[in-house]
């Protein structure tokens, strides 16, 4: 018989899948130049901000720098305080009220402070600024990178890095300047003898502007700041959030300005996208609240004006609550729910906290003083068959004049001080005092005993009292 030879049947290996990327590959925002209201909002803000942070550090107080943090000698000067660490507490409810002050306008009207006030929207906005003169508005520069290599480009591009390294290092040298007298800084700068720390700063300080403001603009808003993150857990609906109204603008399309939307059964929006143009974290408020969305109000700008060219009423896009924006209330009913139980409560408790904080600093004694027992000899008997304990007091001077401190004490009969006569301090400065307290010895029983040290002015304008403890031994 023939044998038969089978073939096996091989089915064919499938199709590669198409690869899929995990991440999409970052797309630069072009954001567009836009006049308006909060246009003008911002750039206020900008000046203000800038105004006083580039200037403080020159402004002089008495003889010194207006604010200064010397961390060398753990002195702060802020106006005509001089704060020492002890005075902590006072950073600590600056924090809070800080905190609080965020709280309450975030339940008011959203991301006010991401959108006028925080210096990565500042200074995103001040490299804008020199981008757009020196490239030219939007379109322009999307040709410009779009196009290939030519002097023309290279010489623009450079321009442009050059006035923002230029920026980005003055912001370095400004703020080390509120660690570093700013012209002691300036004049070591003039003659190359800055410290090493100082240049790392500084270089530090501007590298972070630089890359921040010039390079990842949005994506610090979008993805590195925890604000943007929590923010929703502050807001509700009676939030004022800038919204864009579908009700009236839906359905969207081009048209000509002569032809009326109602006869021709479309909304007031005519999908220009000028909104999402001029938007610096590149989001369409169309498709409603997302959590890029800084609140700057740029979008509302851009949308009255295209409203004001076709003849529509403004506001098409605008600071309204979702309660506002689904129930039609007038500003009035609007503002009267803002004002809610919350966003009192919120008002009341950062009014008490900044009134307690001015108070305590008002009433504050500009003299402090810290009690260390010697440990070299805790209690020994002296000449003249007394028993004596010593101590080293630190006296600091928070006042900006020479101060004359007498030292008392009490708690013991029969108790004397030594040094008796005043101790001279210098301004803002500290001084350790070694002092020996002595009594006779069997007028206390053995054991421990409280007493008290009494530091005060010469002149009894500020007094200070620490405690301590004598030791009797047996």
């Amino acid at each position: 018989m023939r044998r038969k030879t089978v073939i096996p049947i091989v089915s064919a290996p499938p199709a590669a899948a198409p690869e899929v990327g995990l991440y999409e590959a970052t797309k630069k925002i072009y954001p567009r130049s836009v006049q308006g209201l909060f246009a003008r909002w911002r750039w206020a803000m900008v000046f203000l901000t800038q105004l006083v942070f580039y200037g403080m550090p020159w402004v002089e107080w008495g003889e010194r720098q207006m604010v200064l943090f010397d961390l060398a000698a753990r002195r702060f000067y802020i106006f005509g305080l001089v704060l020492y660490p002890q005075d902590l507490i006072y950073l600590s409810g600056l924090l809070v009220v800080s905190a609080l002050a965020l709280f309450l306008f975030t339940a008011v009207a959203g991301r006010l402070w991401c959108g006028y006030a925080c210096p990565q929207t500042v200074y995103t906005e001040m490299f804008l600024w020199v981008e757009q003169r020196i490239e030219g508005n939007r379109s322009a520069r999307i040709r410009l990178d779009a196009g290939s290599f030519s002097f023309e480009k290279l010489g623009k591009k450079a321009l442009k890095h050059s006035v923002w390294i230029a920026i980005a290092l003055w912001t370095g040298f400004t703020f080390v300047g509120y660690f570093t007298p700013i012209r002691e800084l300036g004049s070591a700068l003039l003659q190359l003898q800055m410290g090493s720390w100082e240049v790392f700063w500084v270089f530090f300080y501007g590298f972070a502007t630089y890359g921040n403001a010039g390079f990842m603009r949005e994506q610090v808003c979008k993805y590195m700041c925890p604000y943007a993150r929590f923010q929703s857990a502050m807001f509700d609906r009676d939030t004022l959030i800038v919204s864009y109204d579908p009700q009236r603008g839906e359905p969207r399309a081009p048209r000509r300005k002569t032809v009326d939307p109602r006869s021709a059964a479309l909304g007031d929006c005519i999908d220009c996208s000028l909104c999402v143009q001029v938007c610096p974290t590149g989001i369409d408020i169309r498709e409603g609240l997302q959590y890029e969305c800084i609140g700057c109000g740029l979008c509302v700008d851009a949308c009255d004006s295209v409203m004001d060219k076709m003849g529509y009423a403004p506001r098409l896009i605008r600071y309204d609550t979702q309660n506002g924006m689904e129930a039609g209330w007038s500003r009035r009913q609007l503002w009267r729910r803002v004002l809610r139980p919350r966003v009192l409560i919120y008002t009341a408790l950062l009014a008490l906290l900044v009134a307690g904080l001015l108070a305590s600093l008002v009433a504050r004694t500009p003299l402090k003083v810290d009690v260390v027992r010697d440990r070299a000899s805790l209690a020994r008997i002296v000449e003249g068959g007394r028993l004596e304990n010593v101590y080293r007091l630190q006296i600091m001077n928070a006042t900006e004049r020479t101060q004359h401190y007498r030292i008392a004490a009490r708690g013991i009969d029969g108790l004397s001080v030594s040094p008796d006569e005043a101790i001279e301090v210098e301004p803002a400065q500290a001084r350790w005092v070694a002092v020996r307290l002595q009594v006779p010895y069997g007028a206390a029983p053995a054991g421990s005993h409280t007493v008290h040290f009494d530091i005060r002015e010469a002149d009894g304008a500020a007094q200070v009292s620490e405690k301590a403890v004598f030791l009797v031994p047996r």
